[in-house]
């Protein structure tokens, strides 16, 4: 029951917390903002990255591609590069995306250089409109990904779906770890739901949060039946102040049954995006239960001097 309880509170805090109105921003911050991201370290070809193009790009969209991820066009030939087909965009996201959504054309590239153990995975997007960084990070850890610089762009402002195929082959490739397809279904599989929660809610963070909740819940659990991931889903939605169709807890319970065959290590999980699941997981529920002991025992005070 105590367990129970701490995250029903973890998860109230997370809910008031995300009622807290956010402060106007200008269109040239809220530009800013959509062209930062979290890749702080220059990525040089003495880096040895991998770049993932989109197959068909024109050369001058190419030129803007490789000035975003801060490529001299000049040295792509020092580079270690791999196309991305419109057809490979549709074989592995067809399940997901309808075919007109997905388009004729793979524009997107990925520009992805490994790290030392412990550095995480950090994400920066350039004119990538929908997918947002904590969309591209938990998918990317449920694809098995650690320890890797990131940077995403597209000549013009485009949704980004299709770039995780594009990081998820680039990785393989430069590491030699291969990425399953099972892990990469899984991962394509949870970034387009994540968004369309994210459509449904009016909130990315909110969804991405959700989604990452949810993932540390039936890890650490090892939740697997209908029943259990049901019962989790409702209890978050309730605290997350998060209404879901029934299709879309259908979709989420298939989606976390996936993720829950994948066998991903928690602590792992942690540490490829500690500050996303700090958020979730070190709030200080002994202390909250304090403070609401205390504003009792302080009415009670009140009321006994109003008598005294």
């Amino acid at each position: 029951m105590k367990k129970y309880i701490k995250r029903w509170t973890a998860l109230l805090l997370i809910g008031i917390m995300m009622t807290l109105p956010m402060a106007n921003v200008s269109a040239a911050e809220a530009e800013k903002i959509k062209q930062e991201g979290e890749v702080t370290e220059p990525i040089t070809k003495e880096d040895k990255p991998y770049l993932a193009l989109g197959a068909n790009l024109s050369p001058k969209q190419q030129e803007t591609v490789l000035s975003l991820l801060g490529i001299n066009p000049d040295e792509i030939k020092d580079y270690d590069v791999i196309y991305i087909t419109n057809e490979e965009e549709h074989e592995y996201l067809g399940d997901y995306v309808a075919a007109d959504k997905i388009g004729t054309r793979s524009l997107s590239s990925v520009l992805v250089v490994k790290r030392e153990q412990g550095h995480g995975i950090n994400i920066t997007t350039k004119n990538i409109s929908y997918c947002t960084i904590g969309m591209y990070k938990n998918a990317l850890i449920t694809a098995g990904i650690t320890d890797a610089d990131i940077i995403v762009a597209a000549p013009m402002p485009i949704s980004g779906t299709a770039a995780l195929v594009g990081a998820m082959m680039a990785y393989s490739d430069m590491t030699g770890e291969k990425v399953t397809e099972q892990s990469m279904d899984t991962a394509l599989n949870e970034l387009v739901l994540t968004g369309d929660i994210a459509d449904t809610v009016g909130d990315a963070e909110k969804a991405e949060e959700l989604l990452a909740y949810l993932k540390q819940e039936v890890v650490a659990e090892k939740l697997s039946s209908d029943h259990d991931i049901r019962e989790v889903i409702d209890e978050a939605c309730k605290e997350f102040d998060i209404s879901l169709s029934e299709n879309e807890t259908v979709q989420l319970v298939g989606l976390l049954q996936k993720i829950e065959k994948l066998d991903l290590d928690l602590d792992s999980m942690k540490e490829q995006a500690q500050a996303l699941y700090d958020k979730l997981s070190e709030i200080d529920t002994e202390g909250f239960f304090d403070k609401i002991a205390g504003f009792f025992r302080s009415i009670i005070e009140f009321f006994k001097g109003l008598f005294s």
